[in-house]
């Protein structure tokens, strides 16, 4: 009996950290993540200094990396989840500070909404940290709230900048 094998799907995952060398944990999550069965392809954004969003703290090291997928989305989070836990990822309240945060922010042009797993992310358009890596992904990205680049104007009082010393990784 043949197996179906699932189609290959674009995804983007949002990366955050800021507990411990966030840089490097973020690029050593990346490498894990495009090591992954099921995801190839993996390209990364630049890496972007932000400041907290409802929450405090230092600030963050973030980044989004676009990928394809043959694996369905809840095996994608455990995925997320599972490099998460291996960089000591604790979750003690809503919006701590965190040794890394993978979000799971687009799987294809899907619409998802189950207990454990919203996408589009529920914020993502909200987002300034978000909002500029995906734009330098795909710059004309549009999503059900309007372009990236209107909705990251709509953002520029939240504090996002590119780290100089750090441009994009293509084919991790």
């Amino acid at each position: 009996m043949a197996q179906h094998t699932p189609s290959a799907t674009l995804a983007y995952i949002g990366l955050g950290a800021n507990l411990g060398d966030a840089r490097a944990t973020l690029l050593q999550a990346t490498s894990e993540l495009a090591a992954a069965p099921g995801v190839s392809n993996l390209k990364l954004s630049r890496l972007y200094r932000s400041s907290p969003v409802d929450s405090s703290g230092p600030d963050y090291i973030n980044a989004v990396a676009a990928l394809t997928t043959t694996l369905a989305p809840l095996a994608l989070l455990r995925a997320l989840q599972a490099i998460e836990q291996h960089h000591g990822r604790l979750r003690p309240y809503r919006n701590a500070p965190r040794t890394l945060d993978l979000d799971l922010l687009l799987y294809g042009n899907q619409s998802i909404d189950l207990p454990d797993l919203t996408v589009p992310h529920p914020r993502l358009h909200e987002r300034a940290f978000v909002l500029a890596p995906l734009r330098e992904l795909t710059p004309g990205l549009v999503l059900v709230q309007g372009r990236v680049s209107e909705l990251l104007e709509a953002c520029s009082d939240q504090f996002i900048q590119p780290l100089d010393d750090q441009t994009g990784t293509s084919g991790i």
